[in-house]
């Protein structure tokens, strides 16, 4: 599913091309996650403000003057794509919100219709702000420091790649990051998070922050379904050391990469390079 690079990708593909720009329409097909909220006429003539993104949800705020302000916050679901189209075709199966500016076409395609787009009359009121409300910090804000990440996870006696995918001690760490990120830290998916020592916590956070970095670089990781604005898709997952790897050599110790079901989902570690 989109992960934190994917959407902040995405955010930065719309962002300046939709600065300024002025809703013409608003179609919907099959229904979402949840309701819109709002009369999709009453979006017309608003016009879009700074794309913003928190966690794994983007921010649309709308505006008209004389009008109070407001705005749409989306999120891409398991499968969603956002894609910003000059002259769009017509809708497919799978396109499901239309957005029309005079900028062009911000389309939602979502196979699955795990994504969501909601109004709210803010980012902090109702129902951003419910939505919103569990999210950790932010993997690059300042104000998380090592020994603010080490207390959080100092207080969760779940195993610390849950920790991590549960988006409260950071946001961020999806299911491929959270692996590599441990792996680059030599830290086992299975340790109780209260058990790691301030160091390890350091070391984490800062591979965390790496991994991070390098996926925005590589214009995050397609594995089925994601692409940019412009249709690429991301590059990511070439570079994986564990993740999708099971029974390949570690490229770090040359041991065997194993593959356990956390969750529900599949992790990826070496057992040499991450003991417990």
């Amino acid at each position: 599913m989109p992960e934190w690079p994917e959407v902040e990708v995405t955010r930065r593909g719309i962002a300046a091309p939709l600065l300024g720009a002025r809703v013409q329409a608003l179609r919907l097909g099959k229904p979402l996650r949840w309701p819109l909220g709002r009369d999709p006429d009453a979006l017309a003539g608003m016009r879009v403000g700074a794309v913003d993104r928190r966690g794994k949800y983007l921010w649309l705020p709308l505006a008209r003057a004389g009008a109070p302000a407001g705005g749409l916050l989306l999120h891409l679901g398991m499968s969603g794509s956002l894609a910003l189209l000059a002259a769009p075709p017509p809708p497919g199966a799978h396109d499901h919100f239309d957005l029309v500016t005079d900028r062009g076409t911000l389309r939602l395609n979502d196979p699955r219709r795990f994504g969501a787009v909601v109004w709210s009359a803010a980012i902090d009121s109702d129902p951003a702000a419910a939505l919103l409300a569990r999210l950790g910090p932010e993997p690059f804000d300042p104000a998380l420091t090592p020994q603010r990440f080490h207390a959080a996870l100092a207080r969760r006696r779940a195993p610390v790649k849950a920790v991590l995918l549960s988006g409260e001690a950071i946001v961020g760490a999806g299911n491929i990051y959270a692996c590599e990120a441990l792996h680059a830290a030599a830290i086992h998916p299975a340790l109780r998070a209260d058990r790691i020592s301030r160091p390890r916590a350091e070391r984490l956070l800062a591979a965390l922050r790496a991994t991070l970095a390098r996926a925005l670089e590589l214009g995050g990781s397609t594995l089925r379904d994601f692409t940019d604005v412009h249709g690429a898709a991301g590059a990511y997952q070439a570079q994986a050391a564990v993740y999708g790897r099971a029974g390949l050599a570690c490229p770090r110790c040359g041991n065997a990469v194993r593959r356990v079901v956390q969750g529900q989902r599949s992790t990826y570690y070496c057992p040499g390079c991450q003991r417990r």
